[in-house]
Order: C-alpha cells, then structure tokens, then sequence
C-alpha cells in the first residue's frame, strides 16, 4: 500500500506485462486507424467509387453513399471488426491494470481526504444526467460513465484515465512527461494565448472536465485563480477531486449540466471545453452555448477545442469510417458535431458575429477545430 510520499502519477505504474499488453493494443489500434484505413481509401478509389457510379450514375456524394458503397467490402469488413476488437482489448487491458492498483489509489483518497482539503467537491445524490447520454456507453466504456447509484469509488475515473494514458504511450506523447501530464489543457490554452495575449482569468470553467487531469493545466497557469470543473459523471468528479488534491491544486468540481451549471451571471472569464461538444446532442449543444455565454463576465473568452472531422474537409472514405464509429463503436454524436454549424449556433446563444472564431490549429501532424468567442463588454 502507498505511504504519505506515494503520489497518484507514482502508484500508475502498469507491470512489465501490463505495458507489452498496453503497448500492442496501441500499436493494434494505430494500424487499424492508419494503413490499414489508407488500403480502405485505395480500394474506394480503384475500385468502389468506379463501381458505385457506374451502378447508380454518380459518385457517392456522402457518408451515406460512401457506406452504401462499402458495405460488401470484405476489407471494409475487416477493418470494422478490427477497429471494434481493438476497442475491447484497450478497455480489458486497461482494466486490468487499474483493477490490481485500485487499492492503492483508494488509500490515498482516504489520506488526501483525512486532511483539511484545497478544493470543493459538489455532487448531488438526486441529480439525474439528461437523456440519452445517461443510456449511452461513450467510447463503449463498459457501464458508461455513470455507475450504479450508490458506488463511490474510483473504477470509472480510474479506467477513462487509463485510456488516455495508453493512448499517450502510443504516440509517444508520454516521452520526457509525467504521468496524467495534462497535454490538451496546456494546448488549449496556447490556442487561447494565439488568439488572445492579454488573457489574464480570475475565475476559470472547465465545461465537461471528464476526470479533471487536463483542468490542472488551468490551474498551474492561472494559480491564482478560481478554478472551477463541472461535469455529468460523479465517479469522473470524484477522481478528478483526488487526482487535484493529490497535486496540491486548489481546484473545485461540480456535478452539473453543462447547460445549468447553478453559477451566477457573469461569474467566469474564461470558460473552456475539450472534446465535449462531439459527445452532445443537437438538442444539447444550444443551450451548452447559452450558458457558456450568461457565465461569460464582459471580455470573458469562450474556446472548445475538438474533432476536425468536418465533412467539407474530408474524403468520402474518412467520412464513411467516422461514421461507422458513430454507429458501432461509442461515438454516437461524432458525425452530427461535424455538421453542425457552430458558428451560426454561438450566434443564437448570444455572442455577435464579429465576437466568434472558429478554425483549425496545428496538432502534431495535423489539426484541430478550435472555436468559441469572446463576449463584448458593451453585452
């Protein structure tokens, strides 16, 4: 069991079999996404697309056609059932790590929680999470995000955390960092300081924080503000509150929807979101926007960054496989985010069309569509 000094990125230490595991799932996923979905763009080339037209007297005009076109594919077929089984061995996988060091990370909650804490940590036992995501298993994490009423520990927390460490390994993005290194909250906020070099918060939201590894980015940059994660899930809260104790970040998290956080008008300067608009339904999202902007104090900066999967931007084979993962493998309001226009939606919320940005910054190899606005002071 861990002692005072064993810190939570200490006790994450997958065994030497747990890493091969971790690491051919990586690999396993990383052929799937890649060459193995590049053979599926040569055959739609050289042969689908030329077939489809010549049966229909066009070419597949969208994810819909596209579809259509691959159905009988044997290596479209393949590639599906790959992709899936690569999904079911990344959370067995994982699950096996943090099944054998759950222990360790309960016992230094209950230390961290014996001490005079640094942050809130506010759940609501009648709080209902809206439909449908409440019934959905987002990226087929098994149970979904929730659990069953009464469960306090920190198996959901721990096993999203997981995930995103084994994918961090994978693309060598863990090289020369910590463990839980909060890489996309330190992105996000040089896409704020790109836009915005006079950015100075006071009071900082992170909507849909998830687990709240990447809120601690916020807090380490702004340390003297007030900082603040909302989200849906309270076993992702309830880690998030331990992992930021455990830190040492005064950091509070509230469970919440991201549509009525209970906050007080004008509260935040600056409110950010990551990858949580492509898991919100078209219902969802305007009054997500709406409230972003009620929160907003006048010059406050709204940014979200998330999937590029815009279909104007993409070919008809990558528009068929996101949409494949929409329908089979937990991720059932990808393609719909893509189509939205977001620009139109921050409009409706309230924010004036020279106040709004939306656009593609660089991430690695490639891009990532980044978009909000920033609230007049005139409003």
């Amino acid at each position: 069991m861990p002692t005072d000094q064993a810190h939570l990125t200490q006790i994450y230490k997958p065994s030497h079999d747990e890493n091969a595991r971790h690491a051919f799932v990586g690999a396993l996923k990383g052929y799937v996404n890649g060459p193995l979905e590049a053979k599926l763009a040569e055959q739609y080339d050289h042969e689908l697309k030329p077939e489809f037209a010549e049966r229909h007297g066009h070419e597949p005009q969208d994810r819909l056609e596209g579809t259509a076109a691959f159905r009988d594919s044997h290596l479209y077929q393949l590639w599906g059932s790959s992709v899936f089984t690569s999904q079911n061995l990344m959370w067995e996988t994982v699950g096996t790590t943090c099944h054998r060091l759950q222990p360790d990370f309960e016992a230094r909650r209950a230390e961290l929680a014996a001490r005079e804490p640094l942050g809130k940590l506010e759940l609501a036992d009648d709080f209902v999470p809206p439909d449908p995501i409440r019934h959905v298993e987002i990226h087929r994490q098994p149970g979904g995000y929730f659990g069953p009423a009464g469960n306090t520990d920190l198996a959901r927390g721990m096993h999203y955390f997981g995930t995103v460490e084994l994918y961090r390994n994978a693309k060598g993005l863990s090289l020369g960092s910590t463990v839980g290194e909060p890489g996309m909250g330190k992105y996000l906020l040089g896409a704020v300081q790109r836009r915005f070099d006079d950015c100075k918060p006071l009071a900082i939201l992170d909507l849909g924080c998830g687990p709240g590894t990447e809120t601690v980015a916020y807090k380490k940059a702004f340390p003297n503000a007030e900082v603040w994660g909302v989200d849906l899930s309270a076993p992702f809260l309830r880690f998030g509150h331990t992992w930021a104790e455990d830190q040492g970040m005064a950091i509070n998290f509230r469970q919440a929807d991201a549509q009525e956080t209970g906050f007080p008008d004008g509260k935040f300067d600056l409110i950010l979101s990551h990858i949580l608009f492509h898991e919100t339904w078209h219902d969802i999202l305007p009054g997500i926007m709406a409230e972003a902007h009620r929160l907003l104090a006048p010059g406050g900066i709204f940014i979200n960054g998330d999937t590029p999967y815009q279909p104007e931007r993409l070919s008809i084979p990558k528009q068929v496989t996101n949409h494949w993962q929409v329908v089979n493998n937990g991720e059932p309001f990808w393609t719909g985010f893509a189509d939205t226009n977001v620009t139109a939606e921050l409009a409706n919320a309230g924010f004036k069309e020279d106040e709004i940005f939306a656009g593609y910054d660089p991430l690695g190899r490639g891009e990532y569509f980044v978009f909000g606005a920033r609230k007049g002071h005139a409003e």
